[in-house]
């Protein structure tokens, strides 16, 4: 079977480590700029598209980071953060993700005041809304930030708890990973998981395997976010595999970090025929300038998966989420049936034009 982008973006698929502030429209940044009266470093889209959107020049995660600068400049306000969370969802569904893991940190959205229960409600809302409206499954993931005060941190983590069963399914620790280690906030993980908390960590991006291991026996996490690095310490992989971990693999974003120093050395290719759990994921919609369909394309045309390596990935990004059991299962079937549906379709699209030959 011939992957073409349309057959990609056709099929049913999860994005399950997404920032929404990474994530805007960029025509949305100057509308809630103009009407904040906030000053934007560019006149227009093209010239903020050359400031906050990064491509190969991006140095490190660090560098990376500071795009955010941005939207974070217009993400202060209730009606803000709505607003992005509703077209986040919106893009997403017109690509055929039916399930959508947003993760964010409600303390950086407190510059004008607003209180962290205000901030949680705007998102869950936002998100609530879209799925009366589009064919798509939400949930919120709520993170704590590395190179933050770890006191920080456990009063997020004291937020997922009160959220839970409210929209929000897990914690996680987002920031810079270099000189920051992920143990520094273990009381907030340890809340989290005594309140039965999902867990996923970025780990293994900015820093080596130690992060990783860290993220997993000092936070007890049952997902890592990226895992870029972890092909560096086979016992540790070996681990992750047999313990089912699943990888939220960003490949976009990985490039522009310098996880990796180019496309073909992604470890993605390696990880799907060791058998390890690993599912495809956007990280930042804008700041990478990507979308999930971008991202199965680079890990076909770049990386030479497969069809029935893609489907595994996509069947494990359903497996993976961190929705209920049950609910899990009915969103998996239902794209299980929706993806027969094109393959027979795109079969027999594939004879008629070879019996017209």
């Amino acid at each position: 079977m011939k992957l073409t982008r349309e057959f990609i973006e056709k099929l049913p698929k999860t994005d399950l480590h997404v920032h929404l502030d990474g994530s805007l429209r960029m025509s949305t940044i100057f509308d809630l700029a103009k009407q904040q009266n906030v000053l934007l470093p560019a006149k227009n889209e093209e010239e903020l598209h050359k400031l906050i959107c990064c491509d190969r020049h991006c140095e490190s995660l660090v560098d990376y980071l500071q795009g955010f600068d941005v939207t974070l400049s217009v993400l202060q306000t209730e009606n803000a953060l709505y607003r992005v969370a509703y077209e986040l969802a919106e893009d997403a569904a017109k690509e055929n993700i039916r399930y959508i893991e947003v993760r964010y940190s409600p303390i950086l959205h407190t510059k004008k005041g607003l209180k962290l229960t205000t901030i949680s409600d705007a998102v869950i809302r936002g998100l609530f809304e879209a799925e009366k409206k589009f064919n798509i499954k939400t949930g919120v993931i709520i993170c704590g930030i590395r190179n933050m005060d770890p006191a920080s941190s456990l009063e997020l983590a004291k937020l997922a708890v009160a959220y839970k069963n409210k929209g929000v399914l897990g914690f996680d620790l987002a920031g810079a990973e270099a000189d920051y280690p992920a143990k520094h906030h273990k009381e907030a993980f340890y809340l989290a998981l005594n309140n039965n908390i999902n867990i996923t960590v970025h780990a293994g991006e900015g820093y080596g395997p130690e992060s990783i291991h860290q993220a997993l026996h000092y936070c007890g996490t049952h997902r890592i976010g990226h895992g870029t690095r972890l092909i560096e310490d086979g016992d540790l992989l070996n681990y992750v595999n047999d313990h089912r971990i699943p990888l939220e693999i960003c490949i976009t974003s990985n490039l522009q970090t310098k996880s990796i120093s180019n496309l073909r050395e992604h470890p993605l290719g390696f990880y799907v025929d060791y058998g390890l759990r690993v599912t495809l994921n956007t990280d930042n919609r804008l700041i990478s300038n990507t979308t999930l369909t971008d991202e199965y394309m680079i890990a076909i045309d770049e990386l030479g998966l497969d069809y029935t390596e893609i489907k595994n990935i996509i069947i494990n990004g359903f497996k993976s989420s961190f929705l209920p059991y049950r609910e899990k299962v009915r969103l998996l079937n239902t794209a299980l049936k929706e993806m027969e549906v094109l393959e027979e379709a795109e079969l027999q699209g594939k004879i008629a034009i070879e019996e017209k030959i």
